[in-house]
């Protein structure tokens, strides 16, 4: 439809006019206390025969003196007394279009049109908001606290307007102006927030919080260039700085400009007069509030999602420099401020660029702490009970990014609040939990203590102090009796990485005149496939047990000073959580076995999960009505048990012929997609295998395009008749961006790519297959590729992905899964059936053998692996040289060698199981039910339920339902 010319003397609908839409909702406000008044509107004269009016938000402000509201938010307070109809959503877009404005007045674009429904979706958004946390003010409950360092929304707009039940009036009032409403919707660019899997997850927690009504925010940073904006080239990946805040910037967010603290680096630490400690001197910046509103699905919570921008003050800014023509000196303040919310994960392989990340990781504990103390002390009034802090503050750290929230905290208690180290060091441990998301000991963040010492001087006083509370423990546990096995575990469980002991340590350790003999043993060069002390940093002692008397502990100078931060978390937290069951398990037995025998009343399991709202119910409206249809009821969609009942509908035929129908046209979608995205042409009516994620090694990408090229060779040397007989057609997909120094993830992309440039173009093989790499992989793209999916690839080496989360996506999509036993693939295969579910793949307790086999030359590669190894060098897919790609599946050790993700070991099952997948999918009709008993039996992965066992066993909130 086009588009209805829009300007300034537009007339408003008289159905109803912006100002008695807005009005409505200053009716509905009379019930609220004075400090929850959303809009303050007055005529102030007219203008041109136009009334002039000024509206104000109202700002939930950390900082707000304490007021006691005399009435609380009632359902008159809230939007759902107001439901608008389609004329009133009209007029008050026609509202924003003229009054808030971000584009020329002369016409009425899809752009305008976006940014104007936002704005009227943001404004309702606000009055659920305000209402939301006074409720919690008055009340007075505990609250969880997410801090992530990303967030993977996507798109919004569809997501909001689902949640508010106002699709089919925003639908019908676009309508009435000119537009679509999924037009409009694809205006919206995706946040740049997040890169992969913990992102995602994060914004998964966001929506169902909100939707089971549990109190809570979300703490980030808002970066300005993202990650990076993938580029697909002739010569593989490019990177460019991501624009999504460039063309209107972020019209979700409200920026609270009264809500800033200050963020300080580098300086030095002081005594007092009084003896306290003093952080004095160095680098100062301010961090900025900028929120986000986070509807939840049918209900009135609106929740948080508050990211923080940085800036230095004005003052910084050197005239005089400036007008001396050093601009760059002029100005060198301010942008060593704003850079550190420039890019998600800025590069680390130089001291600035870790110096960066440090920075980014401080600020956002540094700032939602203060935040989050400040509302605290709010709430409680004079004096302030800091003993309660724990029973009104959750704070959760997702992965170790955060984890300087825990010398943060005791710094602002110690040093600002005037609590015991004691006090402080109780109540940290009581408030902060900590999520793992990896099972690679060498993958665990650690820091240079040299470098944190320069940047965060106090801290590292306070780590210190941490590090030996934590020996004391482990001391109090072991005993001294065993020197070797105490010095064992101490070496493995300490904070402090090749550090001499405390003086307080060495004081409680025996003692003789006699001196102890300890030589230090020559550091060799060891793979490292075979060992992890390598990547930690240990020091190797030999005692001479005759002459042992006296223990000392001596550091390597030829090894770095480190800080793990894993141990800091699992010392300094109540809790400590897996993300899937296997995932747990192996965080207790091995990555962290020594912390679970210390403390076993610390670890737990949250198998992770995906919000159905959007995965299921917005992304793919058509299968969502036919599962309403045949269960009877929409309240699967926050109840996803009820997709159990599906079961029963496996084998009916007419549900089956109207499954097949809703994939049919969902891949229809995809075809038009991707030849928008790429200009390939596939058939809708070949399979789409589709494997999108982060390109990693670990991922096996390259094991997925090898069986590829292997099919590929196959074909080739086939009559056409026996092709036909002997493959059933198929779109191979991929996605996902490779880390810009990641220089072997980035040869997978360009392998892929060359390979579907040849693959696409051979008349020979035709619609048989088809090779499909979509650049800039994202939420929005996934929204599209998942529902038209048929089989999905989770092929990472068994015991390295911790959870997973496109898994459940896919599956609750009526996805077939082909995977080894890894993450939650594991939990998904025992609820969807091992019947429809692709095994394949060494098991994770086999690894570990398969390597120390590897690495004694007692493997024997497979023929066929063999084959097209020498397939892909003969030069088929281009000049491009691949010995460096084929040379990392060679070789029995080595850096970069010895196939250490086992790609050969796996692959004669790979290509195996494929030929099942085939021989499956030509019964279309076993198909099909595979398919509906995926859904069926991804009732489990919801984020739903993993948010409630959050909340009851490590966060103990109870939900609170707004009146």
């Amino acid at each position: 439809m086009a588009a209805i010319p829009f300007s300034a003397t537009s007339k408003p609908s008289k159905s109803a006019t912006p100002s008695t839409f807005i009005s409505s909702f200053i009716a509905g406000s009379n019930h609220i206390g004075r400090q929850s008044r959303l809009f303050l509107i007055s005529n102030s004269g007219s203008v041109s025969g136009r009334a002039t009016r000024k509206l104000c938000v109202k700002n939930v402000a950390a900082t707000d003196q304490k007021q006691e509201p005399k009435d609380v938010a009632t359902k008159e307070g809230t939007l759902g007394a107001f439901p608008p109809d389609s004329a009133s959503i009209a007029s008050i877009i026609k509202y924003h279009a003229e009054f808030t404005p971000c584009f020329s007045m002369e016409s009425f674009g899809l752009p305008k049109a976006f940014y104007a429904t936002v704005e009227s979706v943001r404004y309702m958004l606000i009055i659920n908001w305000n209402a939301t946390y006074e409720y919690y003010e008055k009340l007075n409950v505990k609250q969880a606290y997410y801090l992530s360092m990303e967030y993977l929304q996507g798109r919004a707009l569809l997501n909001a307007i689902g949640n508010l039940e106002l699709s089919g009036p925003y639908a019908e009032a676009l309508a009435k102006l000119g537009h679509n409403l999924e037009d409009v919707a694809r205006q919206e660019p995706d946040a740049a927030l997040g890169n992969g899997g913990l992102g995602r997850l994060a914004s998964c927690f966001l929506d169902s919080l909100a939707t089971q009504n549990y109190p809570a925010w979300g703490y980030g940073l808002r970066y300005k260039y993202g990650l990076f904006k993938q580029h697909i080239t002739k010569d593989g990946q490019e990177e460019v700085a991501e624009n999504w805040l460039e063309v209107m910037g972020n019209p979700w967010e409200i920026p609270r400009n009264d809500v800033t603290y200050p963020v300080k680096f580098y300086g030095e630490v002081i005594s007092g007069p009084d003896g306290k400690k003093q952080w004095v001197g160095g680098e100062n910046v301010t961090a900025v509030a900028y929120d986000v509103p986070i509807p939840g699905y049918k209900t009135k919570t609106t929740i948080n999602l508050r990211l923080w921008s940085t800036k230095v003050a004005p003052a910084e800014f050197d005239l005089h420099a400036f007008n001396t023509g050093d601009h760059a000196k002029a100005y060198a303040a301010i942008k060593n401020a704003e850079k550190i919310c420039y890019i998600l994960y800025p590069g680390d392989e130089t001291v600035v660029g870790k110096s960066l990340r440090l920075k980014q990781q401080y600020t956002l504990c540094s700032a939602s702490l203060q935040d989050i103390i400040a509302r605290f002390e709010r709430r409680s009034g004079d004096p302030v009970d800091w003993e309660k802090f724990p029973e009104k503050v959750a704070v959760q750290m997702n992965d170790t990014h955060p984890t300087l929230c825990i010398p943060e905290l005791i710094r602002i208690l110690v040093d600002l609040k005037g609590l015991s180290w004691k006090e402080a060091w109780d109540i940290t441990r009581r408030t902060v939990a900590y999520t793992n998301h990896t099972v690679l000991p060498e993958a665990l963040e650690k820091w240079s203590l040299e470098l944190i010492q320069d940047l965060l001087p106090r801290h590292v006083e306070i780590i210190k102090m941490i590090d030996e509370e934590l020996i004391h423990t482990i001391v109090a546990e072991y005993g001294t009796e065993d020197l070797d096995l105490l010095l064992q575990k101490v070496k493995e469980m300490r904070i402090l990485d090749n550090i001499e002991l405390p003086d307080s340590v060495l004081e409680i350790l025996p003692k003789s005149e006699e001196s102890t003999v300890v030589d230090h043993i020559e550091p060799i060069d060891i793979p490292d496939n075979k060992t992890k002390a390598t990547d930690e940093g240990d020091q190797s002692l030999v005692v001479d047990t005759e002459k042992k008397k006296e223990v000392t502990f001596e550091p390597d100078p030829e090894l770095p000073k480190m800080v793990r931060m894993a141990n800091l978390c699992v010392a300094g937290g109540h809790a400590v959580n897996g993300v899937a069951e296997i995932h747990s398990e192996i965080v207790k037995n091995e990555v962290f076995n020594d912390f679970y025998k210390l403390w076993p009343e610390k670890f737990q399991n949250k198998t992770n999960g995906v919000t159905p709202r959007r995965w299921i119910r917005f992304c793919n409206p058509d299968l969502s009505r036919l599962i309403t249809k045949y269960i009877g009821t929409e309240e699967w969609v926050k109840n996803t048990e009820m997709l159990v009942n599906l079961q029963k509908f496996a084998d009916n035929e007419d549900f089956q012929s109207q499954w097949r129908e809703v994939k049919r046209r969902n891949k229809i979608k995809v075809a038009s997609f991707l030849k928008e995205k790429t200009g390939y042409v596939v058939n809708p009516d070949a399979m789409f295998d589709v494997q999108v994620k982060r390109i990693h090694e670990y991922k096996r990408q390259l094991m997925n395009i090898l069986g590829i090229v292997y099919r590929y060779k196959k074909m080739k040397e086939m009559s056409p008749e026996e092709r036909k007989a002997r493959f059933v057609p198929r779109v191979c997909i991929f996605g996902g961006k490779a880390f810009a120094t990641y220089v072997q993830a980035k040869r997978i992309v360009k392998f892929i790519t060359d390979v579907g440039a040849i693959v696409n173009r051979d008349q020979e093989i035709g619609d048989l297959l088809k090779v499909v790499f979509v650049p800039d992989y994202n939420v929005s793209i996934a929204e599209v590729l998942i529902p038209g999916s048929e089989l999905s690839q989770h092929i990472s080496t068994a015991g390295m992905e911790a959870s997973g989360t496109s898994n459940m996506k896919f599956a609750m999509n009526g996805c077939i899964q082909i995977g080894t036993l890894d993450g939650a693939n594991v939990e998904i295969r025992e609820e969807v059936g091992e019947e429809n579910f692709f095994l394949f793949g060494a098991r994770a307790e086999e690894i570990s053998g398969l390597r120390k086999q590897r690495s004694e030359g007692k493997f024997v590669a497979d023929p066929r692996f063999e084959e097209v190894k020498a397939y892909v060098r003969s030069g088929v897919f281009g000049p491009y040289n691949y010995d460096e790609l084929m040379g990392s599946l060679e070789g029995n050790e080595g850096y970069g060698r010895a196939d250490y993700f086992l790609v050969g070991y796996d692959f004669p099952s790979y290509i195996e199981c494929q030929d099942k997948v085939d021989e499956a999918y030509r019964d279309q009709k076993r198909w099909t039910k595979m398919s509906i008993l995926n859904t069926a039996g991804s009732y489990k992965f919801s984020s739903d339920r993993t948010i409630h066992e959050y909340a009851r066993d490590i966060w103990r909130i109870e939900p609170v339902v707004l009146p």
